[in-house]
Parts: structure tokens; C-alpha cells; sequence
């Protein structure tokens, strides 16, 4: 009798999702952090760096792994799935944007809204070229 736990393949990428997850919520907290404190409080920019980092990243994981089959489907899923799926956030941006306008920065908000909207779309952009020079 072997003293090994064995885990279903379904459940490993469960795990390695999980595990990537993680990682990226604790990237995210300290590239956030670290960003926001070098700025100040006044403008989210932790929230706006984060996510246009993340839309560069997994518009180029994605072209590489969908587009181009340079990484396995395992891996194109750990890293978008997981990894930026902790990395990026909505909901913060959602949340700081609105605190914006409810303490009577309307365009400070306007500007949070459109420099992730646009940005982040840039930034996509950006990483699909990226990619494409890699491949």
C-alpha cells in the first residue's frame, strides 16, 4: 500500500488554478501597494497600473496559447484563469471610481474611468501585438 494521495486530473487543474490565483492576488497586492503609496491616495492609480498590466498580459498569453499553441492548454489556463484572474479587478475599480464621485471628484472619476476603459483596451491591444512579435 503506497502512502501517496493520488488526485484526479480535473482536480489538478483545479489545484494549479487555485495555486495561480493566489499568486496573482499576492502580486496584485503588492504591485498595487506599492504603486498607490509612490502616488498618493488621491487618484487609484495601484487599481489602474494593475489593470493594465493584467490586459497586456492576457491578451498576450491568450494569442500566445489560442493563436499561436505555443503554451498547452494547462498552462494558457493556470496563467489567464489563475494567475490574472487574481491580478486584475473589476470590482475595485468599479468601487474606486464611484468613491471618486461620491466624494465630489466627478472628474477624477471620469478620468479613473476612462484611462482603465481605454487603457486597458490599449493595453490588449498591445499584448496581441506583442505576441505576435514573439511568435
Amino acid at each position: 500500500m503506497s502512502g501517496g494521495c493520488k488526485i484526479a486530473p480535473g482536480m489538478q487543474l483545479f489545484f494549479l488554478i487555485v495555486l495561480g490565483g493566489a499568486a496573482g492576488t499576492a502580486a496584485r497586492f503588492l504591485l498595487g501597494v506599492s504603486v498607490q503609496a509612490a502616488f498618493g491616495p488621491k487618484f487609484p492609480v495601484g487599481t489602474l497600473t494593475v489593470n493594465l498590466i493584467g490586459s497586456f498580459l492576457i491578451s498576450l498569453f491568450m494569442y500566445l496559447g489560442v493563436e499561436k499553441g505555443l503554451m498547452s492548454t494547462t498552462l494558457r489556463m493556470v496563467l489567464c484563469t489563475g494567475v490574472m484572474g487574481g491580478f486584475t479587478t473589476y470590482s475595485s475599480f468599479n468601487f474606486e471610481t464611484l468613491r471618486l464621485w461620491q466624494q465630489g471628484s466627478i472628474g477624477l472619476g471620469f478620468v479613473n474611468l476612462a484611462a482603465t476603459v481605454i487603457g486597458c483596451l490599449v493595453m490588449g491591444a498591445l499584448g496581441l501585438a506583442a505576441g505576435k512579435l514573439i511568435a
